[in-house]
C-alpha cells in the first residue's frame, strides 16, 4: 500500500490589491465577450433579417435571423466541453485568452461579411459559420472567467467578488446596445442598414486587443495550483488507473451529475427571462407597439445599467443569507413579472416600456449574480471548470438558444403576448424546482477537494477521484 501523502498547503489569500486587478480582468474579458455576443443578437432583430434572408415576410426574415442566432447556443455546449477538459488540465488562464481570440476574430470577420445582395446563398452560410464560433467560444469563457476570480477570492465575500464577472453580460449588453443606439440616431435608416451596421462589429479588434493585454496580466488560480501539485503527487504513488477517470467530463458525469441537473434547472428561468426581454423585446416593442428601434434600444440601454449595478448587490446579499433565497427570489420575480412586463409595454409609452425591461432585468439579476459562487461551489477543484460548464451551457441549448425564435413564432402564431408570458412562467417553475433540489454552498471550501461530491465514498476516495480526473 502506498505511503500517505502528507496534506498539501492551503493557497495562500490573494492580497486585496491583486485580487481586484484579477475581478478588473475578468469583468472587461467577459464583457467584451458577451458585447460581441449580444451584438450579434441585436443585429439579428434590427438589420440581419434584411440583409442575409431579404424577400422573406418580415417576421418569417427575424425568425430565420433568429435562427442563426440560436446556432450560437448550439455550439456553447462544445465549446464547454472542450475548454472544460483543457481548462481543468491546464488552467484557467490560458483557456481564457483562446476564448477571447477566437470571440473577437469571429465578431471582426462578421463586420466584413458580404451580404446576401452580393454573395447570394453563401452569405447567411458564412453567417452561421461565425455565429457557430462565437457560440463555442463563450461556451468556454464563462466557465473560466467566474472560477478565476472564485478561487482567487475572500470566501466569506465569494458571492460578492463572483458576481464581478457576472457584470459583464450586462456591461457587454449596455456596450452593444449603446454603439448601436448611437448609429441609428446618427445614421439615416439607409446608411446605417448599408454600412452603419458594420461598425461596432468592427469594433470589437480594438477591443479584444486591450482584453488581452489585460488578461495576459493575470495569475493562475491558486486553488487550481494546489490541486495541480496535490495531483501530480497522487499520480506518482498509483501504478493503475481508471483511464476514463482521466476525463474531467466523465467525472463530472460521475461524481456531480445530480448538481449538473440542478445548474441546468436554475438556468432555465434566467437565461430564458433575459434574451426575451433584451433580443426578443426589440421585435416586440416595434411591431406589436409601433415604437421605434431607438426607443426601444434605448430603453434596453438605460436597464442594462440599472441591471449592471444591481448585480453585485445581489452577489453580496448572497454571501449573508445564502445563494439559494437570492436566487429564488429572481426566479418568483421574474414568473410573477411577466404578466404586467407586457401590459406596460403595451401602454406603447417609453415610460412602460422602461419600467417594464428595468423591473425584469433587477430581478434576473437576482438569480444572475449568485450563479457564479453557486456553481463554482458545486464542483471539485480538478472537476470544477468541466462542472460549472457544462451545466451552464448544456441548458443554454434549451434555454436562450430558442428563446427569441420561439418568443418570435408564438407571436406570429397568436398576435398577443399571453403566451409569451405563460412561456417565461414555466421555465420560472423548472427553476424554481431545482432550487428544491440543490444544496446550500456559501460555506463551501474551493480548496477542499471533497466539496459538493455527489455520494462521495470518504475523503481518501474523493482525492482520488480529483487525482484521477487529470
Amino acid at each position: 500500500m502506498a505511503a500517505a501523502t502528507p496534506a498539501p498547503t492551503p493557497p495562500a489569500p490573494t492580497p486585496p490589491g491583486s485580487l481586484k486587478r484579477i475581478v478588473a480582468a475578468s469583468l472587461i474579458g467577459t464583457t467584451i465577450e458577451w458585447y460581441d455576443f449580444f451584438l450579434y443578437g441585436s443585429a439579428a432583430a434590427l438589420v440581419f433579417n434584411k440583409l442575409f434572408f431579404p424577400g422573406s415576410d418580415p417576421l418569417v426574415g427575424t425568425l430565420l435571423s433568429f435562427l442563426t442566432y440560436a446556432v450560437g447556443f448550439a455550439a456553447r455546449p462544445l465549446g464547454a466541453l472542450v475548454f472544460g477538459h483543457y481548462g481543468d488540465r491546464l488552467g484557467r488562464k490560458k483557456l481564457l485568452v483562446l476564448s477571447l481570440l477566437l470571440m473577437g476574430g469571429a465578431t471582426f470577420a462578421i463586420g466584413l461579411l458580404p451580404t446576401h445582395a452580393t454573395i447570394g446563398t453563401a452569405a447567411p452560410v458564412l453567417l452561421t459559420v461565425l455565429r457557430l464560433v462565437q457560440g463555442f467560444a463563450l461556451g468556454g469563457e464563462w466557465g473560466g472567467a467566474v472560477l478565476l476570480v472564485s478561487e482567487h477570492g475572500d470566501p466569506r465575500r465569494r458571492g460578492f467578488w463572483a458576481s464581478w464577472p457576472q457584470t459583464g453580460a450586462p456591461a457587454g449588453q449596455l456596450l452593444a446596445t449603446g454603439v448601436l443606439s448611437a448609429l441609428t440616431a446618427l445614421l439615416s435608416d439607409s446608411a446605417f442598414t448599408s454600412w452603419g451596421w458594420r461598425v461596432p462589429f468592427l469594433l470589437s479588434g480594438l477591443l479584444v486587443v486591450v482584453g488581452l493585454w489585460i488578461r495576459l496580466s493575470v495569475d493562475e488560480s491558486p486553488v487550481f495550483k494546489a490541486a495541480l501539485e496535490r495531483t501530480e503527487r497522487r499520480k506518482a504513488e498509483q501504478h493503475a488507473q481508471d483511464a476514463a477517470e482521466r476525463l474531467p467530463l466523465v467525472a463530472v458525469l460521475r461524481h456531480h451529475w445530480r448538481d449538473v441537473l440542478v445548474a441546468m434547472g436554475a438556468r432555465m428561468a434566467e437565461n430564458i427571462s433575459y434574451y426575451v426581454i433584451t433580443a426578443f423585446i426589440l421585435v416586440y416593442a416595434t411591431t406589436s407597439t409601433g415604437l421605434s428601434k431607438q426607443t426601444a434600444l434605448n430603453a434596453v440601454l438605460v436597464a442594462s445599467a440599472v441591471h449592471f449595478a444591481v448585480i453585485p448587490a445581489w452577489g453580496a446579499l448572497s454571501d449573508r443569507v445564502g445563494r439559494r433565497p437570492v436566487y429564488l427570489i429572481g426566479a418568483v420575480g421574474v414568473g410573477a413579472w411577466m404578466f404586467p412586463f407586457f401590459a406596460l409595454i403595451d401602454t406603447g409609452s417609453f415610460a412602460g416600456l422602461l419600467l417594464a425591461v428595468t423591473v425584469g432585468l433587477v430581478l434576473h439579476g437576482a438569480m444572475y449574480a449568485p450563479q457564479a459562487a453557486f456553481f463554482s461551489e458545486m464542483f471539485a477543484t480538478r472537476m470544477r471548470y468541466s462542472g460549472a460548464s457544462i451545466g451552464a451551457q448544456f441548458s443554454s441549448v434549451a434555454a436562450g438558444a430558442p428563446a427569441p425564435l420561439i418568443a418570435t413564432a408564438l407571436l406570429a402564431d397568436h398576435g398577443g403576448s399571453t403566451p409569451i408570458a405563460l412561456y417565461v412562467i414555466a421555465a420560472a417553475l423548472i427553476t424554481v424546482v431545482a432550487l428544491a433540489c440543490a444544496r446550500e454552498t456559501r460555506d463551501r471550501d474551493l480548496a477542499d477537494v471533497t466539496a459538493g461530491r455527489d455520494g462521495a465514498a470518504g475523503a481518501d476516495s474523493t482525492v482520488r477521484a480529483d487525482a484521477r480526473a487529470v
